[in-house]
């Protein structure tokens, strides 16, 4: 990937039980920190299919009532992403690590009592949840 080049990347917010999966991350950005399943949004494909596309690959669960929760601006870790967070909801299936050069292992979390370091986008996923802010232009 170039320096210069925007990507567009989908993340996903699951609950189930009133706790959220995180995982900690691998890889060039985020790397130790704690994030939502999520990647790239392909060429020609929807919001809400990269979504459960990107799930299913690393975690092996269904999601259900996918809705758009806000759009983030991302200029971190020397890479610029429109990130687009998405909320869902466990619908059936065991969590499992199936990609572990992306990621240590996934964990349901209390919303009260999430792991740290953060991934960067993370905090704005909560602070929509609470203000109602869709859009944050960084």
């Amino acid at each position: 990937m170039q320096n210069d080049q925007i990507k567009v990347g989908v993340g996903v917010m699951i609950l189930k039980d009133g706790k959220v999966l995180m995982g900690k991350r691998k890889g060039k950005h985020g790397a130790d920190e704690y994030g939502w399943p999520g990647g790239h949004l392909d060429y020609m494909e929807s919001i809400v299919g990269c979504a459960k596309r990107e799930v299913f690959e690393e975690t092996g669960i269904q999601i259900k009532n996918i809705r758009f929760l806000r759009l983030l601006n991302m200029k971190e870790y020397s890479r610029h992403y429109l990130d687009i967070a998405m909320t869902a909801e466990w619908e059936s299936g065991e969590v499992e690590l199936r990609e572990p050069e992306k990621c240590e292992g996934w964990a349901w979390y209390d919303t009260d009592n999430l792991p740290k370091p953060l991934f960067a986008p993370v905090p704005t996923f909560f602070e929509a949840l609470k203000t109602g802010q869709n859009f944050f232009d960084n």
